[in-house]
């Protein structure tokens, strides 16, 4: 056990109490290795934001069965409230409980409490090992900034003086992460402000924002090969406009090389696609160039064993799983761009890398998503029920218009196609890209709801089979926030340029402070499918071509709305292994899983199809049991392909969260 779980878990003695109270502003408490732990122990934690529901949930699921002498859903429950004043709580708790204060004040006692309050709980692990062997008195707050640089980060702002220093850092933090909190860059671009060589430079924004620094680096890729003479197509990314920030990398230098090579690989950067091959090219760069459709397949293949040499373990962060499932991505979008020679060639490659990953994000699903719901959302939605809470921030940041874009069954590696073909048509567009998870089982009334109602499905139960009260979830979201009904829109079925006008009507009136819109082209290509992914690809490109994604991107930005894109599910390629033989129907039939409201028929079932398994997904009702089909395989007559949805893969599970931004 590490030093900080067991700081934070000694809090917390078994076999104390079953009921506690957790004061946490700070939340503390809501760190994944953390919550894995107590899970080990017993514990389950239940996030306060309504007495109410915390009422009917608490006396349903916990209270009766202990007063009956059951054993429960867990032996004692850590209510989490996100605060520290425990008067709002119901006094009848209160009075039952033990109670427990937490805040990062107390627990870094010798480092500065603003500082360390905007840096991530990602990085509190860590900074408490540091505290504890580097830090011999207290720190004020640039002092506490240094610190955490140097301890957490290895970077020395004040050893920054060349070109290639720079650089160096920069790709060295966003190639192992995702940037530096804004407090940090800030004081970064602070101690640099005096140095000549990087006047101009957006410094902040470089450390801080992994979307800038790539489109700046894309951009000076671009540039340097045009200086060797080499000219050609830009793959996947946009052409900065003319005033836009121009920088110089160093590219030939050592250390900037090194790691310029697997963000190629990666799909962080877009090789340039040259038609007439080059003579003055040094060999470390060619991997930045595709010059025919070998050197495509080569980018391919290599990306294949990138990843499998890189699989998330058991213990691994989330965080890793996203990144993982956009690496993925990238590889699974070259590779159905590939002809259908070289594509065939790596067939057999791309399934065992697909096989390799669905089965270690099996194996640790089984141990960790049922801490995912609640960690924190500041730094991003880690679920899809995350997002509406993650926009109510950036409303309260200053995004005082949003509009959230559901392209309903949108994979990653689709994503990425879209991405690619904008670049093309619509350079204008910048995107900050990330990843979140869907809701299991990866159903469009189980995931989509919870993304509009910012709820875990077990507090949708009565509607968890149908997707019509969306409109509904979506406005009291958002009431509960503080907005009027009339201030929030929801549409679905938005899909062809046509309707453009109508939706453009309607969010003209000054009223409209939140959209929530569901795109649905995608999903219905999906289910018609007949070609597998590269046959959707392909028609994918054809509706981008038509030029409905980048009008109706322009539409929202035009009105003033700061735009986020998502799914609610994705989707993968599987092969039919028969229709489950069963006397009783289940009450949904998903082609990857089938869900039933009774132990025994989901387990006559699972005995009756042996190539299905269970697992139990916290957060569901307790009635909704799921059996999903094995590997690839789907609940299809036997041998039928099709491209389906509703299991347990990197493809279905992981969805694309964007912020589309106009540069």
């Amino acid at each position: 056990m590490s030093e900080w779980i067991d700081r934070i878990l000694k809090e917390f003695p078994e076999d104390i109490a079953r009921l506690w109270v957790a004061a946490d502003p700070d939340d503390v408490l809501l760190d994944e290795h953390v919550l894995a732990r107590l899970r080990e122990w017993g514990f389950e934690l239940m996030m306060f934001e309504d007495s109410v529901a915390f009422r009917a949930e608490y006396e349903n699921r916990y209270r009766r069965a202990w007063d009956d002498g059951k054993a429960g859903p867990a032996k004692a429950l850590v209510l989490h409230l996100r605060g520290s004043n425990t008067g709002e709580l119901p006094w009848d708790y209160l009075s039952q409980a033990r109670h427990v204060s937490l805040s990062l004040a107390n627990v870094f006692h010798k480092l500065s409490y603003p500082v360390i309050r905007q840096i991530g709980a990602e990085y509190l692990e860590a900074l408490f090992a540091a505290q504890g062997r580097h830090a011999t008195q207290v720190l004020g707050e640039s002092a506490t900034k240094e610190f955490i640089l140097t301890h957490i980060f290895r970077i020395s702002p004040h050893l920054i003086s060349r070109s290639e220093d720079l650089w160096r850092e920069l790709l060295r933090l966003h190639y192992r992460g995702s940037g530096l909190p804004v407090v940090l860059a800030d004081h970064v671009a602070h101690v640099l402000a005096d140095q000549t060589v990087f006047k101009g430079l957006p410094v902040a924004e470089l450390f801080s924002s992994k979307g800038v620094f790539l489109r700046l680096v894309q951009d000076a890729w671009y540039r340097y090969l045009s200086r060797l003479g080499i000219h050609g197509t830009r793959v996947g990314e946009e052409t900065p406009a003319d005033h836009k920030v121009k920088a110089d990398v160093p590219f030939e230098h050592p250390d900037v090389r090194a790691i310029i090579d697997s963000m190629f690989l990666d799909g962080l950067l877009h090789p340039l696609a040259i038609q007439i091959p080059p003579t003055n090219v040094p060999e470390w760069a060619r991997v930045g160039i595709v010059q025919d459709p070998l050197a495509l397949r080569n980018l391919v293949a290599d990306g294949i064993k990138g990843i499998l040499q890189a699989l998330p373990t058991l213990e691994t962060s989330y965080r890793d799983w996203a990144s993982l499932a956009r690496r993925l991505s990238e590889v699974i979008a070259r590779f159905h761009a590939l002809d259908t020679v070289r594509a065939e060639g790596l067939k057999v490659a791309i399934a065992e890398l697909q096989t390799a990953t669905d089965e270690r994000l099996r194996e640790w699903i089984a141990k960790h998503y049922a801490d995912l719901p609640s960690l924190p959302v500041a730094r991003g939605p880690v679920m899809v029920h995350h997002v509406p809470r993650y926009l109510s921030m950036r409303r309260n940041a200053g995004e005082s218009k949003l509009a959230l874009l559901v392209f309903d069954g949108l994979a990653l590696d689709q994503w990425v196609l879209i991405r690619e073909t904008l670049a093309r048509r619509a350079p204008k567009f910048g995107f900050d890209e990330g990843a979140c998870f869907a809701w299991l089982p990866t159903l469009t009334s189980v995931s989509r709801q919870a993304l509009f109602s910012g709820l875990k499905p077990r507090e949708f139960a009565d509607t968890i089979e149908t997707t019509s009260p969306e409109p509904t979830q979506w406005s009291r979201f958002w009431q509960d926030q503080g907005l009027r009904s009339n201030e929030v829109y929801y549409r679905k079925g938005i899909k062809r340029n046509d309707q453009l006008a109508e939706l453009e009507a309607a969010l003209s009136g000054p009223s409209i402070k939140v959209a929530g819109i569901v795109v649905d082209t995608v999903d219905e290509i999906v289910h018609g499918a007949v070609l597998g992914k590269r046959g959707i690809a392909s028609q994918i490109e054809g509706w981008c071509e038509t030029g409905f994604v980048d009008r109706l991107f322009t539409l929202l930005i035009d009105k003033g709305f700061h735009v986020y894109l998502t799914a609610d599910h994705g989707n993968v390629e599987a092969v039919g292994q028969g229709r489950p033989n069963q006397g009783v129907a289940p009450e949904m039939r998903g082609e990857r899983v089938r869900t039933y409201r009774s132990e025994t028929l989901v387990a006559e079932s699972a005995a009756a199809n042996p190539n299905t398994f269970r697992m139990d997904i916290a957060g569901l009702p307790a009635n909704f049991m799921a059996l999903f089909a094995g590997g690839r395989a789907a609940f299809l007559p036997q041998g039928e392909p099709a491209v389906v949805h509703g299991g347990i893969s990197v493809e279905e599970l992981m969805v694309p969260f964007v912020k589309v931004t106009r540069t």
